[in-house]
This record gives structure tokens, sequence and C-alpha cells, in this order.
């Protein structure tokens, strides 16, 4: 797939509450919500690569081109998600997800792909995300690692209610060989174009 330099790549932290797009062309839900086009000044025709629904954080990729967005949809690449839980959580659950469980998309049962799915010793040190948790006052609430290779909407949110343990919060750390590494909560920075990815 070729890519061409006059097209422009990011990576953003997306932070919790914000919508995975630039903006609203609804005056009232520009007022009520938040936009990733307040976090920077992008150029025009950036596109969000996929999306973070408004409660999840992590990385989003963003960039003017659309093939290479497309691609990145479509190609069945790795992305890798800390989800904490309401537990606790029993390793059957585990193995269920890993095998792949039965969620709804638009109106139809859908089996999930095999993926990978662990449960987390330590806790990750992700930055406090604003809203307030339950603490463990109410229970546990461990943490597991997934990463799945497609990207249904709301998948990882559906997959760990279908094992009867609702996600109290998601963060997607890398998309194929990009990640959060070094970049700072609510942040944004280039992609060279040397690193782009194609098929």
């Amino acid at each position: 797939m070729p890519t061409t330099t006059s097209h422009q790549y990011f990576r953003l932290y997306k932070p919790f509450g914000y919508i995975s797009q630039l903006l609203s062309n609804d005056l009232r839900q520009a007022r009520k919500k938040k936009f990733l086009g307040a976090l920077f000044d992008f150029p025009k025709g950036v596109m969000a690569v996929g999306r973070l629904d408004e409660k999840s954080e992590g990385l989003l990729l963003l960039t003017t081109d659309g093939k290479w967005s497309d691609y990145i949809n479509r190609s069945g690449i790795e992305k890798e998600y800390y989800a904490q839980v309401d537990g606790p959580i029993q390793q059957s659950a585990i193995d269920q997800m890993a095998r792949g469980v039965i969620i709804g998309i638009n109106g139809q049962k859908y089996k999930t792909r095999p993926c990978e799915v662990g449960l987390v010793k330590e806790p990750p040190n992700f930055p406090d995300r604003g809203k307030k948790i339950r603490d463990e006052r109410h229970g546990p609430a461990p943490w597991i690692r997934l990463v799945i290779t497609e990207g249904k909407f709301r998948q990882i949110r559906k997959m760990t209610s279908a094992v009867g343990h609702p996600t109290l919060r998601l963060v997607r750390v890398r998309v194929g060989p990009y990640s959060l590494d070094g970049l700072p909560y609510g942040q944004v920075d280039k992609i060279n174009s040397d690193a782009i990815i194609s098929n």
C-alpha cells in the first residue's frame, strides 16, 4: 500500500471523556462534549483511525491518509488493551474470552475471534483518569490484558460483560507497532513517515 510524504500521521494519548472526532457540527453537542480538536492544532483533513469510546483512554492514531486508515482498520493487526474489570475474575472466564465469546453487533449475535487474554498481576501505572473508579472496598477490581485482531464496536467492554465482569476502565496501549511509549497523557506527537507500515 503506497503512502506519500504529503500525508501526516499522529499518535494521541486520548484522555477519558473525549469523543474520537475533531469537532461536532451539532452546536448543542459541541457545548456538552469534549472533542480531539481541543487537544492539538491538527491539519485540515485529519481523521481518527478507528475509535475509542468516550469513556476509554489510550492510543488513538490519526492521519490525513485515508488509504492508511483503511489498512489499519482492516488488516487484522494486533490491538493491545488493559481492562480493569469488576472482579474477582476466574481463569475460566479468561479462557472463555480467549476462545471467543458471543456479543451483540448491530442487533446480531457475533462470536469474537480467538485472542490473547491474561490476568495482570501488578496493576499498570496509568495516570489518574480524573473520574474516580470505585475502590477495593466495593470488591476486587483486577486488571486483564487483551490482544485482539479485530475492532468491533465496544468489543472489549462487550467481551468482559459476556463473562460476567463489566469493564470499569479501559486503556488501549498499542496498535500494531505503534504504542503509548514515551507519550504523556493527553498529548500528541507526529509519527515519522519512515515508520508507517504498509501491506
